[in-house]
């Protein structure tokens, strides 16, 4: 849906339906191109939107590659994005052709941060499949060897990338008894450490072999890409369990369903996906993984705040300032 021209005002393409109070919003801003549908844009319609807007606003769904950005138009000079993440963006291009690039941070955190607690208390205590179990209607009910897991105080979080998110993590972590170790490209100050109460493990290897939950929460990049592979997931205590609510590409997926399948670890709660939508059938098969369909930021107040931040980034960048929340180089 287009709106009537605006001169003074950027014309905006956005790629996904959004809340309506953000649509709205956007619409007596700028010259919105709002999304009618919400699917997905195709490669030539992305195409299409780059080489007359002047802002994209895409999200996770959307490859905004070398070739796209050098096809887009000379208007283009700011992506938008709905999100934090920004993997799926080539920022070198973008800076290349001159194109600032924003996100909208701190805004998921606690949304996030809350989820991710949830699956560290799913697969352990086997709530899915209880919940399998009485919705499947062969429950015949308590007896003292049923539905047994495993208890989460007293045992240790190791959580991978330490940002906002994994020092949210943290501390609600504590809150349930368990100890936190992290890992991180650098060292947080001592006063951060000792507000989460969390240890440094320089070396990930170590981080794996004394932690009984593995929390994944840093971005993918290709330093980041498989980060957890087959040789990784060996590193891990036959007990231990996965949680991934960071991106799907961090694991090496056929490599985590074998050590789901065999036993190498005790299970893993998953919010992202390789090839998502596409789930693996042996994934789905498995009773000892816990799926949800990439909703751990999924709150009413999340996406609003996000649309929020691009709204106020769009706008600082339309009266000639620096967004707040532009993409720097080095980012990932």
């Amino acid at each position: 849906m287009t709106m009537p021209e605006r001169p003074d005002q950027p014309r905006v393409s956005v790629t996904r339906r959004l809340p309506p109070m953000i649509e709205a919003r956007m619409t007596e801003l700028f010259h919105t191109d709002l999304s009618l549908d919400d699917a997905p844009m195709d490669r030539t319609a992305l195409a299409g939107a780059m080489a007359e807007c002047d802002v994209l606003v895409p999200t996770i769904t959307d490859r905004i590659d070398a070739d796209l950005i050098a096809g887009a138009g000379e208007k283009l000079k700011l992506i938008a994005n709905f999100g934090n993440g920004v993997d799926h963006i080539d920022l070198k291009a973008a800076r290349a052709r001159g194109i600032i690039v924003t996100n909208t941070p701190g805004v998921l955190t606690d949304d996030t941060a809350d989820m991710a607690m949830a699956l560290l208390l799913a697969v352990p205590r086997r709530l899915a499949e209880g919940e399998r179990l009485v919705r499947s209607g062969t429950w015949t009910g308590w007896k003292p060897t049923g539905m047994l897991g495993r208890r989460i105080s007293g045992k240790t979080l190791g959580i991978v990338g330490m940002g906002r998110i994994g020092q949210a993590i943290a501390l609600r972590a504590r809150g349930f008894g368990l100890s936190i170790r992290y890992h991180n490209r650098h060292r947080l100050p001592d006063v951060v450490e000792r507000a989460v109460g969390a240890t440094f493990d320089p070396d990930l290897q170590t981080l794996l072999e004394f932690s009984d939950f593995v929390s994944l929460n840093c971005p993918h990049n290709a330093e980041t890409h498989h980060m957890i592979d087959a040789a990784r997931l060996a590193q891990m205590k036959p007990d231990a369990c996965l949680i991934n609510i960071a991106r799907g590409e961090l694991v090496d997926e056929s490599a985590l369903i074998d050590a789901l399948e065999s036993g190498t670890i005790a299970g893993a709660g998953l919010d992202v996906y390789a090839h998502e939508p596409a789930v693996d059938p042996r994934l789905l098969a498995l009773e000892n993984a816990v799926l949800i369909p990439h909703m751990a930021s999924a709150t009413v107040e999340a996406r609003e705040a996000t649309g929020d931040k691009v709204i106020a980034n769009i706008q600082m960048w339309a009266d000639g300032h620096r967004p707040h929340d532009q993409v720097l180089e080095g980012w990932v």
